[in-house]
């Protein structure tokens, strides 16, 4: 096992964490958890059953019974303990995302500042939890609008990213006053269980956050089956997003899921070429590509094709490939053989039908594999309609706005979408035509805790983030009451 070095060792945790207990799996089975940067096995983590996911949801029923009975202000108090402890161990848990999940150290410190902001977000919204007095309708009757948790809640994350893909479903539900059981990505447990530990330290009550680590046919269907659970909060591709509906059907499950996109980036030819190319940088090979929101398809003006593709090379190149935790990596390993693997046909089914190299040749060494730079593309390669998942930009060519953007939306997904233009009245027209629950204007970043983020189409229901988030979590009730009779 590695050592992993880290300030507060207690944080690396290898057992469930179920209804306030660490716990091993019930049969002893666990799952090896591996280091993408060097394949080295960085610790084992327990193969629960469904009897012990029954065990966290039956704990949860019973926290939450108790929970929403606390005022907000309480439940702020414990969000913004949980905030600060976060806060207080940023290295640590970038450490253990690193040799977990593999992007850079860097980007890991990001991501637990950006985790923890989803606590201090949702605190302040428990406090605005608000509802309404109608007009009286009739006379001597009144109407009130209550908004009320929903209940026992779940959650499945993924691996991408194992920290604020859970604050982000987290806190939301506790600020709103439900329970909630994570099922973190097996490939990515250790973050889950870390915020966990937190979580214990800042009085979050036993049973109210339940960390099921384990499979997806046995704690993933329990969840998604299971009537105690209200409602289910995903994020994961299109495929599992659309099993786990037809799965939460017969208990008529609320839903919430961030699903797969296909990100289109538009360069038109009014646009400062040194932004743009610091936009896609900053979209397209954050984690080494391996984001839901990230540039899959350039769209470059002919006018400024030419210098936008030399000042990206001149940007590309000072890209450093390599283990997350040395010094001056700016780029880590994709998440396993498989993820290189469909890199490495996407670039060769390109290459076959007529696209080129503007970058170096793809190189791979074991989950490591080089940033590539294709232009001549067209809509007939893979790259065009399958979200690559890796370090791969695609530069297609236009002369027509209402070309780029057709092809933008020439899609069945509607996630994150970006254009770049000094033009105005072409910002508000293109932005209001892209069909994308998300528009990025002349920036490449698009996520904060304070606005909603979500989809369209298939990629999926609800929002997260901003006060949108917290509504996910919360039933409306219409409470009339009638005044005495005449």
């Amino acid at each position: 096992m590695i050592n992993m070095q880290l300030s507060d060792p207690s944080l690396f945790r290898q057992q469930a964490y179920i209804a306030g207990q660490w716990q091993d799996a019930t049969d002893g089975a666990r799952i090896a958890v591996d280091n993408p940067a060097t394949g080295e096995v960085m610790g084992h983590v327990p193969a629960c059953s469904r009897a012990q996911t029954l065990e966290a949801i039956a704990a949860a029923e019973v926290a939450q019974a108790e929970w929403k009975k606390r005022l907000p202000a309480e439940r702020a108090d414990i969000l913004m303990a949980w905030h600060d402890l976060v806060m207080e161990n940023v290295d640590d848990l970038a450490r253990i995302m690193t040799i977990e999940q593999g992007k850079v150290l860097s980007e890991a410190k990001g991501e637990v500042r950006y985790a923890a902001s989803f606590f201090k977000w949702f605190a302040e919204e428990a406090r605005r939890i608000d509802g309404a007095i109608l007009a009286p309708p009739t006379p001597g009757r009144h109407v009130l609008v209550m908004k009320e948790p929903v209940g026992v809640t779940a959650a499945i994350t993924p691996w991408n990213f194992p920290l604020a893909m859970i604050t982000r479903k987290c806190a939301p539900a506790l600020a709103a006053g439900c329970s909630m059981v994570v099922k973190p990505s097996e490939l990515t447990p250790f973050s889950a269980l870390a915020v966990a530990v937190l979580g214990e330290r800042a009085g979050v009550p036993a049973g109210l956050v339940s960390v099921v680590t384990g499979m997806p046919d046995q704690v993933g269907i329990e969840l998604s089956t299971n009537v105690t659970v209200r409602k289910l909060s995903f994020t994961g591709s299109t495929r599992v997003g659309s099993i786990l509906m037809e799965q939460s059907a017969a208990t008529i499950k609320r839903l919430s899921l961030e699903l797969g996109g296909n990100a289109p980036f538009i360069v038109f030819d009014d646009a400062d070429v040194e932004q743009a190319v610091e936009g896609v940088m900053t979209s397209k090979f954050r984690n080494a590509g391996q984001t839901c929101i990230c540039a899959n398809r350039v769209f470059v003006h002919n006018a400024i094709h030419d210098r936008f593709v030399e000042r990206l090379m001149q940007a590309v190149a000072e890209l450093k490939v390599g283990n997350g935790l040395a010094n001056g990596m700016t780029m880590g390993p994709l998440i396993n053989a498989a993820a290189v693997a469909k890199v490495k046909e996407h670039v060769a089914d390109a290459l076959a039908r007529g696209a080129r190299y503007v970058s170096s040749p793809i190189e791979v060494d074991g989950c490591f594999v080089s940033p590539v730079v294709l232009t001549d593309v067209t809509t007939e390669m893979r790259v065009a309609s399958e979200e690559t998942f890796g370090p791969v930009l695609p530069i297609f060519r236009f002369d027509v706005e209402a070309d780029a953007v057709a092809m933008a939306n020439a899609t069945p997904f509607g996630l994150a979408s970006y254009f770049f233009t000094r033009d105005l009245d072409r910002a508000w027209r293109v932005g209001e035509a892209l069909e994308f629950g998300m528009v990025g204007l002349n920036t490449g970043a698009i996520s904060m805790e304070s606005a909603p983020f979500g989809g369209m189409k298939q990629s999926g229901l609800g929002r997260e983030g901003g006060h949108p988030g917290i509504d996910e979590f919360l039933e409306i009730k219409s409470f009339h009451m009638g005044g005495p009779k005449a």
